[in-house]
């Protein structure tokens, strides 16, 4: 799915941005703070707002790219007011989170990074969370739910619809 980046609601956001980019064009190592506040505006980093960057600070879009790609802080497609993850490290993964991510994706109709059309929902990639113990685990924002079976997800699910 493809998500089109509104201008014209993003207009106040936008001009806020640009005054950023402006006090910080000339200061070394401007990306980083630049692509974080871009992060914080817009929930995501919108195409429109990376080529905006590239031509203020001089940088090639594809250098833009191999940073916003590279560090997980950034997002290149907007995130759901939900955010699920499914703890895959080792306890939660012998404990069968294969099984529940997989009815996460079945239940929503999306992968692991992709965002429900409704903006709802996105499933993110999730590693040890530190709830071993609990495993194996599923998240939702701040929520975590422990000893989740699959048979348990759609139920989790539904207290967000």
């Amino acid at each position: 799915m493809e998500f089109k980046f509104d201008m014209e609601k993003n207009e106040e956001k936008l001009k806020d941005f640009r005054i950023f980019i402006r006090e910080n064009q000339h200061k070394k190592g401007a990306l980083m703070p630049v692509l974080q506040r871009a992060q914080v505006l817009f929930g995501y980093l919108p195409e429109e707002v990376l080529e905006s960057i590239s031509k203020e600070l001089d940088i090639p879009l594809s250098e833009i790219y191999g940073v916003a790609t590279f560090y997980s802080q950034f997002s290149l497609i907007p995130k759901g007011k939900y955010k699920i993850g499914v703890c895959l490290g080792t306890a939660c993964y012998v404990k069968g989170s294969q099984k529940i991510l997989d009815k996460v994706m079945e239940e929503l109709g999306i992968g692991v990074g992709e965002t429900t059309p409704d903006m709802k929902f996105s499933i993110t990639g999730s590693r040890c969370i530190g709830a071993c113990g609990l495993a194996p685990v599923l998240s939702i924002n701040d929520e975590v739910y422990g000893r989740v079976k699959p048979e348990d997800v759609k139920d989790i699910i539904d207290k967000y619809r």
